[in-house]
């Protein structure tokens, strides 16, 4: 490709140590082989036992290998489910806790539905359809899985294409969209078709289409107690494709398969969980107020949809998932860095769990989190610290308890960087958290070039977590700042609310403000000071090196650069506009442009890194180009670093592009650093 020598100057500029070398004491880019994660926690329905999805970086194929373990929660003990060749994950436990359904590639095809009997511990393949299937649901029976599955469409046809002749070659024929959405970050251009749900027997057969016709059916699929219903989320309405956010809970009719709407108010609908007794469904939503962010509330309505009310309604947090048992209603919220479990009473009252979750993307501290509860009310969980990614721990009467140790072999010999908490206070008063990673032989009183980090989003948020980033940054002698400014989620709507129309404006003094406080904490060099960060943190690098020249260098990741173009390029243009800039770009072009860090391109003295995946199809790789010509015309020193096969996450990237995009940055501000 074209851009190819943009990667290997990316690659060239630093590369990790050669297989020979003796280890660093410290954590390097190689260390990022071996590493793995839990993820995916599913609790058997009494409590006793956990299959888990176990991701490790493997670096013979230099890619994360999926297998399903199974813990015993009484002794800890761990036994391999699902392991070799291909890839495994999705384990749901059926309801009698006899069966494990997963899915799986072992058959050498694409991901099929597999079900392990496990008294036997034999498995079988049990359907495969030409998609991949999700959202596995066991009937309350266990006699039957609903899944959903992509099925493609016939695409649009304009005209008659000429027939090849006999024996000759031709060039394939024109691909012709007519979708809204035709690319997705992470899924490419999109084949026609639509999802669909299907019904199949636990023991095999063919599968019953559920859902037919032109929309999508899908989300999390959730069974009535008597077996008889399906609910499903989704939008059924003639204006889908342009709805942004809005979306409803839809229940079908197992035997006939008709579709009823149970939810109709604009804005999204979705989530939805059975109560135990099969007369109350519990779901997720908001009243949509083409706002950029709105926080989840938790709803509750009788089972035909009637008696819709609103339920703990001052419970100021985002409630992301749910799950409704016999123990009772539970909710996953994000919450000041970090992601909790409460029990939710119907009338209101939210009590805490007591454990904290982190979430599986290693490279950098997002919080998050990963749960399920058996019917006693036993959760099992992600969880982890600032030095290690996330492990299985369970949490059982009120006490915690860590069942696996997946790097603690790995890391044990490693000196890792410590993470401490900083004091931040924005002009206003507000305090703006933050953490500061620094290298494990820091000695107090000697501050360090400082890199500051900024996460993505922008509605998302940092917390005290493992961040392979983070620790490489500090084996090459550097300190990184990370924060929660404004927008970031998990502080309440007020504290997202910080930048609602005005993004990314007035993340500026806040961030210059963390800045500030590391240097006064003598933890960073005034003169040896840096600034990176992808996505909305690639947004605000950008924005920053035009507002100020305090930093010896900038890396700019998968950033946004001109917001006309971002609006009508990203793989949601249906909702950017409308909800992010408050209008079109021809509606509102001052305001795009204002909002945009190629208007201040003119005062750019700080040499600039750009980098950005090769198929990130949510922040275009046009839109970190663009800014790579601009400084190129303006004589500013810059780079692109193209990574082939990448898309937005980064955990799309390789463990070896992972390194290399690390080194890059590294070599990048060390040719900058004031030795």
């Amino acid at each position: 490709m074209r851009y190819a020598c943009f990667v290997a100057l990316g690659m060239a500029l630093a590369a990790p140590a050669h297989a020979q070398d003796a280890p660093s004491p410290d954590f390097t880019a190689e260390d990022l082989f071996g590493l793995s994660v839990a993820a995916d926690p599913q609790i058997s329905p009494d409590g006793k036992r956990i299959a888990y999805v176990r991701r490790t970086n493997d670096i013979m194929t230099d890619a994360a290998v999926s297998s399903i373990w199974m813990i015993d929660v009484a002794s800890g003990a761990e036994t391999p489910l699902v392991t070799g060749e291909g890839s495994h994950s999705s384990p749901r436990w059926s309801p009698g806790g006899d069966r494990l359904a997963y899915v799986s590639t072992h058959s050498g095809g694409g991901p099929e539905l597999h079900v392990r009997w496990m008294a036997s511990g034999q498995s079988a393949n049990i359907t495969a359809l030409p998609g991949a299937p999700q959202s596995l649901a066991w009937s309350p029976d266990g006699k039957r899985i609903a899944f959903s599955a992509d099925i493609p469409s016939e695409p649009l046809k304009l005209g008659s294409p000429l027939s090849p002749p006999e024996g000759a070659k031709w060039k394939p024929g024109p691909q012709i969209i007519d979708r809204v959405t035709y690319r997705y970050d992470g899924a490419g251009y999109l084949t026609p078709g639509f999802t669909q749900v299907f019904l199949v027997n636990a023991v095999g057969g063919a599968p019953r289409q559920l859902t037919h016709g032109d929309r999508n059916h899908g989300g999390g699929l959730e069974w009535t107690p008597d077996g008889r219903t399906i609910l499903i989320s989704g939008n059924r309405d003639e204006d889908w494709e342009l709805s942004g956010v809005d979306s409803e809970v839809y229940a079908i009719d197992v035997t006939s398969g008709a579709i009823t709407a149970l939810t109709d108010r604009d804005g999204p609908d979705a989530n939805p969980q059975v109560s135990p007794d099969g007369r109350q469904i519990a779901y997720l939503g908001y009243d949509d107020q083409a706002m950029a962010y709105v926080q989840n509330g938790i709803y509750v309505m009788d089972r035909d949809g009637s008696n819709k009310r609103r339920i703990a309604s001052d419970f100021d947090r985002d409630v992301t998932s749910l799950e409704w048992n016999a123990a009772g209603l539970f909710a996953g919220y994000e919450d000041q860095g970090t992601y909790k479990v409460a029990k939710v009473s119907l009338g209101g009252s939210v009590s805490p769990l007591g454990a904290e979750l982190v979430d599986t993307y290693y490279t950098r501290p997002y919080a998050g989190g990963q749960w399920s509860v058996s019917d006693g009310g036993v959760l099992a969980y992600t969880s982890g610290s600032t030095l290690r990614p996330s492990d299985v721990s369970v949490l059982r009467g009120g006490k915690a308890t860590r069942l696996t140790s997946l790097n603690d072999l790995k890391l044990s010999g490693k000196r890792l960087a410590q993470v401490r908490e900083l004091q931040v206070t924005a002009a206003d008063g507000t305090k703006i958290p933050s953490w500061i990673v620094l290298p494990a032989d820091w000695q107090e009183g000697k501050p360090l070039p400082m890199i500051l980090e900024i996460h993505g989003g922008p509605y998302a948020g940092y917390g005290p977590s493992f961040s392979s980033d983070y620790q490489i940054y500090a084996s090459a002698g550097y300190a990184t700042l990370y924060t929660n400014p404004g927008g970031s989620t998990g502080y309440g709507q007020a504290f997202a609310d910080r930048i609602e129309g005005n993004y990314p404006i007035s993340n500026h003094d806040e961030l210059m403000a963390a800045v500030d406080a590391a240097v006064a904490a003598g933890y960073a060099d005034a003169g040896n000071l840096f600034v990176t960060g992808g996505s909305g943190g690639g947004i605000l690098t950008a924005w920053i090196v035009g507002k100020t020249d305090r930093f010896a260098a900038a890396a700019s990741y998968k950033p946004v650069i001109n917001w006309t173009n971002m609006a009508l390029m990203s793989d949601g243009y249906a909702f950017f506009g409308k909800y992010w800039m408050k209008g079109q770009p021809w509606e509102r072009p001052e305001d795009y442009w204002r909002r945009s860090p190629l208007a201040n391109a003119a005062n750019i003295k700080t040499p600039t890194l750009m980098l950005v995946g090769e198929e990130d199809y949510r922040t275009p790789r046009s839109e970190a180009e663009q800014f790579y010509g601009a400084l190129k015309v303006l004589g500013v020193d810059t780079a692109l670093v193209v990574m082939p096969g990448a898309s937005h996450s980064d955990l799309t990237m390789s463990p070896s592009q992972q390194a290399a995009k690390g080194a890059a940055v590294i070599a990048w501000f060390d040719k900058y650093k004031d030795k």
